[in-house]
């Protein structure tokens, strides 16, 4: 049964899409600007979206780093996989796959006191 993903885990697979999406633009646009020679219009549209959508991307990483408490060699791939191009969309199927979009569940612990499981199950 798939684990139920977060309103932040949510926001962070939707910012993911557009940054791969705006990287991927600007992949075809620095085509026909620097090996075809055809047109910059590629690159001034998708900069400029990219540059955006990467800031969006790392702040929302955050976010979810913090709301979602991963660990910080988590939010570390997580913040990494928005350089190369298109890494995001392989890092949310597997952040989703482990359950860490999800809310963190509430446990309790042997003396009664909730406290909130860090390690999704199956990670």
């Amino acid at each position: 049964m798939p684990t139920p993903v977060d309103r932040t885990g949510r926001a962070f697979a939707v910012v993911a899409l557009v940054e791969a999406f705006t990287w991927a633009g600007l992949l075809v646009g620095m085509v026909l600007k620097h090996v075809t020679h055809t047109t910059e219009l590629g690159v001034a549209v998708f900069g400029p979206l990219h540059g955006g959508a990467f800031l969006v991307y790392v702040a929302v990483a955050l976010v979810a780093a913090v709301r979602l408490r991963w660990p910080w060699w988590v939010t570390g791939l997580a913040l990494a996989a928005a350089v190369p191009p298109l890494v995001t969309l392989p890092l949310e199927r597997w952040l989703r796959r482990t359950g860490r979009l999800a809310r963190p569940v509430a446990t309790t612990s042997d003396d009664g006191d909730a406290t909130r499981a860090t390690t999704p199950v199956g990670a």
